[in-house]
């Protein structure tokens, strides 16, 4: 039963994009190997392109942009870091190009209504080599699906965590760590939050699906044993913040109401957001927008 629903689900997606669900809402595209100016869009904060070492198999290097606070340079003060997922379709550059990232991270920013901290938009796609990975190209959905075995979410808190807490001014305690994404990425954020209890004291699930059909490897035992995972993450000190948001028209909207009626079950604590609309990045710009403006408040105080 499981398989029937997330193959249809899959031909949903792809109706709904050739439908134009997934357009373009006004920003240019900016492609890997652009600079970031060519996105329409000049941010306030530094914009950096580091390329970090993997430690699995793949590509020997993985790309990341990271947005810095605009007031990060004029001192030695040290950031909270958001990790921000991309989905299907996608890439570490497709906040910037679809969902309008720069423009509502300085806006929350100018009114001093989001604790500045460093984003962190890394690629977490599953690619085999340097070859496949080609540049940091995205791919299709039914690929990015179907192609899920946990390699890059394994050394995710290690590969990619530890190199921003190793060449930025971070503050690296979970207190002063989220992580979130749409849709795959909110899957990936979902399992790597679990997997991994005392990393990040914030998670955003944006338009999730929480059962996947994993793909043979040595490494998809990472996707096994959620509910196990789920129990040592609420338990004895919960997240500060779990955030499940998605919209009534969204395709994931039933599976997401299962995963709800589960943590409300065992008494698992969490946000939940509902907006109009469908899977589409109208939606995951504003849950991007509300989840910074609540983020790290705690300690800020």
């Amino acid at each position: 039963m499981q398989k029937r629903i997330l193959i249809a689900l899959l031909i949903a997606v792809g109706v709904l994009s050739s439908c134009g669900v997934f357009r373009n809402r006004g920003v240019s595209y900016y492609y890997a190997g652009e600079p970031v100016e060519e996105s329409g869009y000049q941010p306030l904060g530094k914009v950096v392109e580091a390329w970090y070492p993997c430690s699995v198999k793949g590509p020997a290097q993985r790309r990341m942009i990271v947005y810095l606070p605009p007031d990060y340079e004029e001192g030695t003060k040290r950031y909270p870091v958001v990790y921000l997922l991309h989905g299907a379709r996608g890439h570490e550059t497709v906040w910037i190009q679809r969902g309008r990232m720069f423009q509502i991270t300085d806006s929350l920013y100018c009114q001093g209504n989001s604790v500045p901290a460093i984003v962190v938009m890394p690629n977490v796609n599953q690619y085999r080599d340097d070859k496949d990975f080609e540049n940091s190209r995205y791919k299709d959905a039914m690929e990015s699906l179907f192609e899920i075995d946990g390699t890059v979410e394994t050394a995710f808190v290690r590969d990619v965590v530890g190199y921003v807490d190793s060449h930025f001014r971070t503050i690296p305690d979970k207190a002063h760590r989220a992580i979130c994404g749409l849709s795959v990425g909110a899957l990936q954020s979902m399992y790597i939050s679990a997997d991994s209890p005392q990393t990040f004291d914030y998670i955003g699930l944006f338009s999730p699906f929480w059962k996947i059909i994993t793909h043979p490897g040595p490494d998809n035992f990472f996707y096994f044993n959620i509910k196990k995972k789920w129990k040592q993450q609420f338990s004895p000190n919960p997240p500060k913040g779990y955030y499940v948001m998605t919209s009534g028209g969204d395709f994931f909207y039933l599976h997401i109401q299962n995963l709800r009626r589960y943590f409300d079950r065992h008494g698992y604590p969490y946000t939940y957001i509902r907006t109009k609309g469908g899977h589409e990045w109208y939606n995951w710009s504003y849950y991007y927008a509300w989840m910074m403006e609540h983020v790290f408040q705690e300690s800020a105080k």
